[in-house]
């Protein structure tokens, strides 16, 4: 017997965006992982590779756009209250990304990234992927 698949709706491609976001994303804090470990490790003098940090932040960039896109959909988590947590993660990724730019200019400025910045921005960023999977999964 055969069994008709379901119908494909618009919504189909909101929900395929945020699971891009949230994968591109995930990339994007596992390299910022890696580039805080390779600051924490270096010398004095030694920073981490650039092409690593630009590679961080056009990844990420890339992540935000899709969660951006993602939340021009249709609400979800209505039934669950976590219909405004998508919001909630882009601000908290938004604010990391001004962060971030602080550092392109700290670099430009040929000046060392302080360690305690590196502590806030991955907080900010790792607290608003935190909050994007709980929009992802609970919504």
């Amino acid at each position: 017997m055969l069994v008709a698949a379901p119908a494909r709706s618009w919504l189909d491609g909101f929900h395929r965006m945020l699971i891009a976001a949230f994968v591109i994303l995930g990339i994007a804090v596992l390299l910022g992982s890696l580039l805080a470990v390779l600051h924490l490790r270096a010398a004095e003098t030694a920073t981490p590779t650039a092409a690593l940090a630009v590679l961080h932040a056009l990844i990420a960039l890339g992540g935000f756009t899709c969660l951006l896109a993602a939340l021009r959909g249709p609400p979800r988590g209505l039934e669950t209250g976590t219909a405004e947590f998508g919001a909630i993660a882009a601000v908290l990724i938004a604010l990391a990304a001004l962060l971030g730019g602080g550092f392109v200019a700290l670099r430009l400025l040929k000046r060392r990234i302080v360690s305690s910045l590196i502590g806030i921005h991955a907080t900010l960023a790792v607290a608003g992927f935190v909050v994007l999977a709980a929009y992802l999964f609970a919504g």
